[in-house]
């Protein structure tokens, strides 16, 4: 279950991580769920071109061993 976050867009911009003050609980949670779900989306697109990788892989070991049991199972016939 996601809990609604009440922090402005601009108030959470206005903090920097390099300033001396330190975040109140409210925008260290805000930020530490924006990183979550940027994190999130990143997983889920790496796992995609990883799939889409491993796809194009086996389509070429395919090809590859189709080529060269196609003209032995033809020299059998």
């Amino acid at each position: 279950m996601q809990k609604k976050l009440t922090m402005s867009e601009q108030e959470l911009n206005s903090y920097r991580l390099t300033s001396m003050t330190e975040p109140t609980d409210e925008m260290l949670e805000q930020i530490m769920h924006e990183i979550a779900a940027d994190v999130r989306k990143e997983n889920i697109a790496l796992r995609n071109r990883r799939q889409r990788d491993l796809d194009r892989k086996l389509d070429e070991k395919k090809k590859i061993w189709a080529n060269r049991i196609t003209p032995l199972s033809n020299a059998n016939q």
